[in-house]
């Protein structure tokens, strides 16, 4: 899978997700103070999933409508990193086929997908 990991995920949560075969850009190793409006256009230029820890990209996502390939967004407080690569990682594992075009959230407890609906799904026809 293509990941834009923005550079709030920790390292080792990046370092996990490469070693899983992931194809990882890492925007802490890029371009580290980009705007949020410039990872979300860097991640639909390669195609790539946007991994965050930053809430506002919910908002660019849902209220701005703003395109994603798909979005997860890591809520992990307290945990320590390493834990949080493995979290995630398994997550990705078990359910990242279901990932893309969809926001999800990956809590302590919970990994929850919530898709993006499309235009047939709407009833449009155009």
């Amino acid at each position: 899978m293509k990941i834009l990991a923005d550079e709030g995920v920790d390292r080792p949560v990046v370092e996990r997700l490469r070693q899983s075969g992931h194809r990882v850009w890492y925007v802490a190793e890029m371009e580290p103070g980009i705007s949020d409006e410039v990872v979300l256009d860097l991640a639909n230029r390669e195609g790539a999933i946007l991994l965050t820890a930053d809430k506002d990209f919910g908002e660019l996502v849902f209220r701005q409508r703003r395109i994603a390939r798909g979005v997860i967004l890591v809520r992990l407080a307290g945990i320590s990193p390493s834990r949080k690569a493995e979290i995630v990682a398994f997550a990705l594992a078990a359910h990242g086929d279901e990932m893309e075009q969809a926001f999800t959230v990956i809590t302590p407890g919970a990994v929850r997908i919530r898709r993006r609906a499309t235009k047939s799904e709407k009833g449009d026809t155009a």
